[in-house]
């Protein structure tokens, strides 16, 4: 298969903080062991408008302006270069934000979404040394078109569409932490937070064998859980979670529990809840992390395990799957669809939660 390849092509870029722009740029050319793809879908997250608005200063996000965010994407291959044999064009694919170097000891086990050459893209002696971060310290997805590494690549299964297939970033994250948690069989699972992230891991936890899976949310989104399958739902502004939880499991406390809110409070309240050697899986990111208090004589004493889940490494064909036979309702997710040119409007209407939004997906 060919594809009509144009020389530039439309891209979202921020200029500075707070300030976007849609511009005409060349279309990139894959090199060795990369693919071109043609964006089809980019699902917008909780980190994008952080990153507008300067949030991510600290870690040198964005590295240079102007930059090309979006790394939730999924699309089509339409060129390779040199040495790829395992995709070729017309393929059908969901990206990672995250390709490591491949040669660290984190790489080597697996661990690379915390590859120890982050932030080098660099060559030594002949051998790719850097970490590739896309949409974060690599041009992302915001564009009609862009070039990828082959490993940060996962093929789409037939019947899951394109828009569906953009969220496997945001399945994948939760899956990572679901996945380092654990899910007792026939055991009892608290999800904190309602949200994209949050639903996807109880959806995740009822499809790995749990007998009952508890949400924990508030509005809108909570009876979102309950419609997807949430056994238990507790309004946390109506009853005190902690206290439910420990009446529905007769004063033992949950197998799991999955913090998904990024709520300052949760981390303690999911240390109340979780059963004696229960583990905790953090799966969020935390506003004011100097605050964050943890009750550390009940982990002691209760030989708690608490997890920290950064991205989604080695998930991606679980979750594709998990979309692919409907383990995770993938379209009841999306709330909202825009074209490229409309890109503002969609993360105002994320960002600030307007119209009942879940997960807002750009159409470049």
């Amino acid at each position: 298969m060919k594809f009509d390849i144009p020389d530039t092509m439309k891209a979202v870029v921020l200029e500075a903080y707070d300030k976007l722009n849609i511009v005409e740029m060349p279309v990139p050319k894959p090199g060795p062991g990369e693919v071109l793809c043609r964006i089809k879908a980019v699902a917008i997250c909780g980190s994008d408008p952080k990153m507008i608005h300067g949030g991510y200063a600290f870690t040198n996000w964005p590295p240079y302006y102007p930059f090309v965010m979006g790394h939730e994407w999924a699309g089509q291959v339409v060129a390779v270069g040199e040495g790829v044999d395992e995709f070729k064009a017309g393929d059908r694919v969901a990206g990672e934000a995250h390709h490591g170097c491949g040669h660290c000891e984190n790489c080597k086990r697996g661990h690379y979404t915390v590859c120890l050459n982050y932030g080098r893209d660099g060559h030594d002696g002949g051998l790719d040394t850097g970490h590739r971060h896309y949409g974060f310290y690599w041009e992302g997805a915001n564009a009609e078109y862009n070039v990828y590494k082959t490993g940060s690549l996962c093929k789409i299964p037939d019947n899951v569409s394109y828009d569906v297939a953009s969220m496997c970033d945001t399945a994948g994250v939760a899956m990572h932490g679901v996945e380092l948690a654990g899910v007792t069989p026939g055991g009892t699972c608290v999800v904190f937070g309602p949200g994209p992230i949050g639903l996807c891991a109880m959806q995740e936890c009822k499809a790995l064998g749990a007998g009952r899976v508890i949400m924990i949310g508030r509005g809108a989104k909570l009876e979102k859980a309950k419609e997807l399958g949430a056994d238990i739902c507790i309004d946390f502004e109506k009853e005190d979670p902690v206290k439910r939880v420990l009446e529905l499991t007769g004063g033992i406390g949950a197998d799991e529990v999955m913090e998904c809110s990024g709520a300052n409070d949760s981390p303690y309240k999911a240390c109340q809840m979780a059963r004696k050697t229960g583990k905790i899986a953090l799966i969020a990111n935390y506003h004011d992390p100097a605050d964050l208090k943890i009750p550390m004589n009940t982990v002691v004493f209760n030989e708690l395990k608490l997890l920290g889940a950064k991205a989604n490494p080695d998930v991606s064909k679980k979750v594709l799957n998990f979309f692919s036979t409907g383990a995770i309702n993938g379209e009841a997710l999306i709330s909202h669809r825009f074209p490229l040119e409309e890109y503002e409007k969609a993360v105002d209407i994320f960002e600030h939660k307007k119209e009942g939004s879940i997960k807002v997906v750009i159409n470049p």
